[in-house]
């Protein structure tokens, strides 16, 4: 989406990525830690699978689009990460912070906070770790963020997905997001309207990294070492994709545009873009809460156009942000800033977050075992006793 944000929606955005403490309920949310001295240290669920999880960060450069902001002979930068399942050495790296900390301050400030409000969580990501060492390559799946986001804003489905053996990348699509370059250059949203088109084109470009990645380069500018074992776990032949909001568009154009993607899930995306999404004979699964096929013609027009398998699931009390980590987090923030419980419901709706965890992490990694890894998946054949508050939708 290309629509100004209002300031609740710029909070959305900074919540997505990471700016609450937990809230102890009782209702299955965790504690915040403190970081002494300073403010309470914000913490995310632990991924379920058998796997340790790595990460490593990547600065790419796209010689072939020029920067629409620095001017003549520079190029498009992008800050990407790649989530992986770990050898089991893990405990020996340190683990990742969700966001660096001048993007953390910057995203506080934007929506009204104090830039010191709260400490980064730590993430479940041990950095530079050796992949695992498979029998055979890992499926890649990528991911792309919504409007003024951050390629964090999924990291509960992200690592959950790297913990079951999946090597996911995420981007940060730059001055649609916030973001911090090697050298500390610090980058936000700003005026210039970035379309799902910009986000998909940013998308086919880091693809074509990976590809460099599998056959052995380093598609760093600073040339950074990369984690041993990790270009050779790829497996090129299976690759999927989802987003949230425009970047579950970006997903269905990406889709469009290039036959390197096998699937693609999107979490309540408007599917509007102009040119549109065209016809798909690929598996495609929505996930909606508030861009509806009743209440979005976008979206149903969409719909209309998957030819392949498809899928339209939705949460009972979902809003915008259920489906990335902005559920798990905007209570936590509650806590912090003495959110009534009418204002923290217009925030996340009356879908319990400890359930929208686990909705996070058993839907798509049962979209992507069943089109990236061909196993039978009954959670994806009709509702659920485990999970009663997800309805089917025709």
């Amino acid at each position: 989406m290309t629509t100004a944000l209002t300031r609740r929606h710029l909070l959305t955005a900074a919540l997505a990525t990471g700016v609450a403490v937990p809230l102890g309920t009782g209702r299955g949310w965790a504690a915040p830690t403190q970081a002494a001295p300073g403010p309470a240290r914000l913490t995310l669920p632990p991924p379920t699978g058998p796997h340790p999880v790595g990460t490593v960060s990547l600065h790419l450069v796209d010689t072939s689009r020029p920067d629409p902001i620095a001017g003549p002979g520079h190029h498009r930068e992008l800050m990407a990460s790649i989530w992986y399942p770990a050898a089991r050495d893990a405990r020996r790296h340190p683990v990742a912070p969700w966001m660096p900390a001048a993007p953390m301050r910057a995203l506080l400030m934007s929506a009204g906070f104090d830039a010191d409000a709260a400490a980064a969580p730590l993430t479940a990501g041990h950095e530079g770790v050796p992949a695992l060492r498979a029998p055979g390559r890992l499926p890649v799946i990528v991911f792309s963020h919504g409007n003024d986001g951050h390629r964090s804003e999924a990291t509960i489905v992200v690592q959950e997905l790297a913990s079951h053996g999946y090597v996911v990348v995420t981007v940060d699509h730059t001055y649609d997001a916030f973001s911090e370059f090697p050298d500390g250059r610090l980058t936000v949203p700003n005026d210039l309207s970035f379309t799902p088109w910009d986000h998909a084109h940013d998308i086919g470009f880091v693809l074509d990294c990976i590809e460099d990645l599998a056959a052995g380069h380093n598609p760093d500018v600073e040339r950074r070492p990369l984690p041993a074992e990790l270009g050779a776990a790829l497996d090129l032949r299976r690759i999927g994709m989802f987003g949230w909001s425009k970047g579950a568009t970006a997903t269905a154009l990406v889709m469009n545009e290039d036959r390197r993607v096998r699937a693609g899930l999107g979490f309540d995306g408007p599917m509007q873009s102009l040119p549109p999404v065209t016809d798909l004979n690929r598996p495609f699964m929505l996930v909606t809460a508030e861009f509806t096929r009743a209440a979005e013609p976008s979206v149903a027009q969409f719909w209309s156009r998957l030819h392949g398998w498809r899928l339209n699931v939705q949460a009972d009390g979902a809003l915008h942000g259920a489906y990335c980590d902005h559920q798990w987090l905007v209570p936590q923030l509650a806590a912090i800033v003495g959110m009534s419980d009418e204002d923290l419901a217009s925030w996340v709706g009356t879908l319990d977050p400890a359930r929208a965890v686990r909705i996070q992490q058993a839907y798509p990694l049962a979209f992507f075992d069943l089109h990236l890894r061909h196993r039978r998946q009954r959670l994806l054949e009709g509702p659920s006793p485990a999970f009663p508050e997800v309805r089917f939708i025709p």
